[in-house]
């Protein structure tokens, strides 16, 4: 029986269009529009703070093309979990799943939920109070949409996908307007914030959070129409696309406020519209960014459902995780499960915290989900491939040591938080040894 006909598995509903807004809204979320500033802090001037969006933009482009291979090559629901379990076996796919179920989906979620709710809520004039109920709310609402299937997740997320285009859009205008075709203070230096000794490391992980979210076409690869060609062009075509709204969103914030208000700046995106338009132009862009972060979540919550799913129906879970609805063909108890949990760290943790409890377990995944790809290439030395990483093995071994070095400094630098994803990693060992023990029982 095939994956298009089973009544308990998915159907190929997604095209190129769709995968490339599943990329976008996976990748723009809130960093965009917050964590330009935390960059320019660590910065002397504009040519350094581009040159680190740019490398991360090139780095990350990097691990999206060797996502391509992987995602042609095994183009079912999972991601980089079926990666790992067939590369390296089950305890590795297992502490994967348990890490992104723990920390990398819900985390990234819970943060940007919250992010949603604080520039709503500042949009329609409502107090503080309201920020988590709204965040919750949110969450909600997005589980109960995908429950439905992917078709009515994609239309949602295909709709915020090009809002947060536009509000990109909307920056780089107004950035050029202000900065009234004098372009040369870009790459000015900043004597408030010199050089110091590590910086530019230390900047790169806000960077690198800010581009990622990438894989999560991945883990919908299962719904791909065609996806030996339809995924490598979509990851591509996506991932471009953030580079370039990346890189022009930076300049628009430099010539708008320059390098010292950008660092200054606790919302640069609204401090930006706030200069040409006053009090109205905030609004709007609290809309926008709104709209970005609403997006971002509809896809995290879709994408970690199907790594959810995809453990229940291996036995790395609950079986009833691994339950898909044969109407809707979507995998409501992971969906409801993830929501539940999500909501659970949304009323925990602030922003902050939940940046650093997310990145390093992402970043750690894609390091290993690429190194898998070795395998493949040893394993499966004449299998038919019909798009393959270029210049192997120099992209992904530049890929998986640059994210290696960035993870030793930030857990050296920051060791609570960023460590914290460590610790819970080592934790699903004995989980794992206990979960096996208690199945064969």
């Amino acid at each position: 029986m095939t994956t298009e006909t089973s009544s308990t598995s998915y159907l190929r509903r997604l095209g190129v269009w769709d995968g490339a807004m599943i990329v976008i809204g996976g990748v723009i979320g809130a960093g965009i529009f917050r964590t330009p500033a935390t960059v320019a802090e660590r910065t002397s001037s504009g040519l350094p703070l581009l040159a680190l969006w740019v490398l991360g933009g090139l780095l990350t482009l990097t691990g999206v093309l060797c996502y391509a291979e992987l995602g042609s090559r095994r183009p079912q629901a999972g991601g980089i979990y079926l990666y790992l379990r067939e590369a390296f076996g089950t305890l590795p796919a297992f502490l994967f799943g348990w890490t992104m179920a723990l920390i990398n989906y819900p985390g990234s979620v819970a943060a940007v939920a919250t992010t949603f709710a604080d520039y709503f809520c500042k949009a329609v004039d409502l107090p503080l109070l309201w920020v988590k109920p709204v965040a919750v709310g949110a969450i909600i609402f997005i589980v109960g949409v995908n429950l439905f299937g992917i078709r009515a997740g994609a239309l949602m997320q295909n709709v915020f996908a090009v809002l947060k285009l536009t509000a990109i859009a909307l920056l780089v205008v107004v950035g050029l307007v202000l900065a009234h075709g004098h372009l040369g203070g870009v790459l000015a230096t900043d004597a408030i914030h010199p050089a110091t000794r590590g910086a530019f490391v230390g900047a790169l992980l806000p960077v690198l959070f800010t581009y990622g979210g990438f894989h999560y076409l991945n883990d919908m690869a299962g719904e791909v129409r065609d996806p030996q060609r339809t995924l490598p062009r979509a990851l591509t075509l996506g991932m471009v696309g953030v580079v370039v709204a990346y890189v022009l969103a930076n300049i628009a914030y430099l010539v708008g406020l320059g390098h010292a208000g950008l660092a200054a700046s606790q919302a640069p995106a609204a401090d930006l519209m706030h200069r040409l338009f006053g009090t109205p132009g905030a609004k709007v862009m609290a809309i926008g960014i709104a709209c970005s972060t609403f997006g971002y979540c509809s896809i995290a919550i879709a994408g970690g459902a199907r790594v959810l799913q995809t453990m229940g129906a291996d036995g790395m879970l609950f079986r009833a995780v691994g339950y898909i609805e044969p109407r809707t063909r979507a995998p409501q108890v992971a969906l409801a499960l993830l929501g539940a949990w999500t909501v659970v760290l949304t009323l925990w943790g602030n922003f902050g915290q939940l940046v650093d409890y997310t990145t390093v377990g992402e970043w750690l995944g894609h390091v290993f989900g690429i190194g898998t790809l070795f395998w493949y290439r040893w394993k499966f030395v004449d299998e038919p491939a019909p798009y393959r990483v270029p210049l192997f093995p120099l992209l992904p071994l530049v890929f998986v040591v640059t994210v290696l070095g960035v993870i030793t400094a930030t857990v050296i630098e920051t060791p609570g938080d960023a460590g914290m994803s460590l610790v819970i990693i080592a934790l699903g060992v004995p989980v794992y040894w206990v979960w096996r023990r208690w199945q064969r029982r």
